[in-house]
């Protein structure tokens, strides 16, 4: 039986009109529809990578004739900075930086520095935090925490070399990302947290493995449901997961026990080990959609705004912003788009969404 790929690039697309809104009280955050406020920022520096998982950039679709975007067409550090800037006037209190793989994007430090420097409006700094692979962490690390990055997620979906070296379709092994891990750790970039997403019949076996490993490290390991996002990843239900076949499998072997957070915003559910072993975490974006509570925009490597990580059509940005554009204007501009915010894809999955295969890439928009 084929597989059938839908692809389908709505990078050029028009942003859908968005009225410039009302800015919240001095020291209140922006509210969506559904009063979700606007907290944490996700802003993609690159849609290059050098993995290609079968997940997220399968090579069948992302091979040599795939035409990424010009280094000519993505926004400046300075100009991430800038709207970094009036995003936490608006209640950002947390930047995370992906791509793609953000470490592939050159002197990635300096916009770390530039974003270390920005502070909320009750004076405090950013929680500044990264998304990688985990494939050139390892000599990247010190000079990242120096320019002012709080910690980092590596992404690590095996520790069986050939099942590692099956998934990522890449020349990087396993111990490549532990050396990235352990160079994250010693220059202070933790906890360290590790995403392994988790596919039935390919990685399931994989599960007990990574808790072994990670148990006592002081890492935090977190199991990812194999979600639907983007067109490209042949995604089927039957290969999810559900995080509590996870955390069932984990406390059979390493008894476990949940920790009460109700923070607003946090995707994952947190458990810890009785015997004091440390802690895990599952994100379980389709079997118990969290949408109520997200409070995330995403910025995309050319400066288009995306309300979901299931959506089709972004904001653009860069055009205002380059257009001479005030600070106060593009406050409003981001107050009105998110003030008709009322985005729930994991909530509706399946229930007769219009075109699901316009979904913008993982790879494009970070996960």
């Amino acid at each position: 039986m084929s597989k059938v790929i839908l692809l389908a690039d709505h990078r050029a697309g028009r942003p859908a009109p968005a009225a410039p809104g009302e800015l919240p009280p001095e020291g209140q955050p922006a509210l969506d529809l559904r009063a979700r406020p606007l907290r944490d920022l996700r802003i993609s520096v690159t849609d290059r990578c050098n993995f290609r998982c079968t997940y997220c950039m399968p090579r069948e679709v992302f091979d040599s004739s795939y035409t990424f975007m010009p280094h000519s067409a993505l926004l400046s550090f300075e100009e991430i900075s800038r709207l970094a800037g009036i995003f936490t006037r608006l209640g950002v209190e947390k930047i995370r930086l992906t791509g793609g793989e953000p470490l592939l994007r050159k002197h990635l430090e300096n916009l770390v520095g530039l974003l270390a420097g920005l502070r909320t409006p009750q004076g405090r700094p950013l929680d500044l935090t990264l998304t990688t692979n985990g494939s050139v962490l390892a000599r990247k690390a010190a000079d990242l925490a120096r320019a002012g990055l709080t910690r980092v997620t590596v992404s690590l979906d095996a520790l069986d070399p050939a099942m590692f070296q099956g998934m990522s379709d890449s020349g990087f092994t396993p111990d490549d990302v532990l050396r990235g891990i352990d160079a994250a750790a010693e220059a202070g970039l933790a906890p360290v947290k590790v995403n392994m997403v988790v596919r039935r019949g390919l990685n399931d076996g994989q599960i007990l493995p990574m808790a072994a490993r990670f148990r006592n490290t002081d890492h935090i390991l977190r199991f990812i449901e194999y979600m639907d996002v983007g067109n490209t990843n042949g995604w089927n239900l039957a290969e999810v997961v559900p995080s509590q076949e996870v955390l069932d499998r984990v406390g059979a072997a390493y008894p476990i026990e949940p920790i009460a957070d109700g923070e607003m915003g946090r995707v994952a559910e947190r458990w810890r080990y009785t015997d004091g072993g440390g802690e895990i975490g599952v994100i379980s974006s389709v079997t118990h959609a969290f949408c109520g509570g997200c409070t995330r925009a995403r910025l995309s490597p050319e400066g288009k705004l995306f309300l979901c990580l299931f959506a089709h059509e972004g904001y653009d940005l860069r055009a205002p912003l380059r257009e001479g554009a005030s600070d106060d204007e593009l406050a409003r501009i981001l107050a009105g788009i998110w003030g008709g915010r009322g985005d729930n894809y994991s909530e509706q999955r399946g229930r007769n969404m219009a075109d699901p295969s316009r979904k913008i890439e993982m790879s494009y928009i970070g996960g």
